[in-house]
């Protein structure tokens, strides 16, 4: 049984740093392609950033040179650093894992509110 399980989100202040975990269960996570996705309230899910197998990375512009995505392949463990947060980052938070160009599993996810 595959399973994401996101942790890490929490009420914090315009300026202020977070860092979202996503540990999975059930694949062989150092094959997976792993993404970090948001959705804030009345919008469509939107991609955050993302890490190949191999470590590549990429980043939605709105979250460049704040935001830091990292796997640890021991810990079966996904990554977003975020600082610098804006009221503009608050959403849910979503782990993906995709294992093939048709399959994908999702996490739950976790929430994040940056309010003053």
């Amino acid at each position: 049984q595959v399973q994401l399980e996101e942790s890490g989100g929490g009420l914090v202040r315009p300026g202020g740093s977070l860092r979202l975990s996503c540990v999975a269960s059930g694949i062989i996570f150092r094959l997976a392609g792993m993404t970090w996705y948001r959705q804030a309230p009345g919008k469509e899910r939107e991609l955050v950033a993302t890490i190949g197998s191999g470590g590549s990375t990429d980043y939605a512009d709105s979250v460049k040179d704040r935001f830091t995505i990292s796997r640890d392949n021991a810990k079966n463990t996904v990554y977003l650093q975020m600082n610098s947060l804006k009221p503009e980052d608050t959403a849910v938070y979503y782990c993906n894992a995709r294992i093939s160009s048709t399959i994908s599993y999702w996490g739950k996810g976790t929430l994040v509110i940056v309010s003053s």
